[in-house]
């Protein structure tokens, strides 16, 4: 049985909910590509860039007592990148332009991050 097409409905889904939403990509938690809606964006490089960014955030949370990793955001000149814990064994990085409505991206994303982790963690996932 394949996840990608499910996580993949879920991408899309997200890009339709969130306007300037340039993509999205699911990884596993060591940067392994699961299934991505990005266009401009090398997926298996944002994957690498995203595990090692995910390993500062975990232990910067540990460290200061606030607990596990739940989501980070990034803000560049030209838009923002944010990553989602997406169940046990994943994550969610979502790319938006500079107009994005982070607030609304941070919403539709969690719900995103929460039924992707779902589909993830289903028992009947190896």
């Amino acid at each position: 049985m394949t996840i990608e097409p499910d996580v993949r409905e879920e991408l899309v889904a997200l890009r339709d909910q969130v306007r300037h939403l340039q993509g999205g990509m699911v990884a596993s938690a060591d940067g392994m590509v699961i299934a991505h809606d990005l266009r401009d964006i090398e997926p298996d490089g944002l994957a690498a860039l995203t595990a090692a960014a995910i390993g500062v955030a975990k232990r910067l949370t540990e460290a200061t007592g606030q607990g596990g990793f739940e989501e980070s955001l990034t803000r560049g000149t030209e838009g923002y990148i944010a990553a989602y814990s997406a169940g046990s064994r994943a994550v969610l990085t979502a790319v938006a332009g500079p107009d994005t409505n982070v607030g609304r991206l941070h919403w539709q994303a969690r719900r995103t991050a929460a039924r992707i982790g779902a589909l993830m963690d289903s028992p009947a996932r190896p």
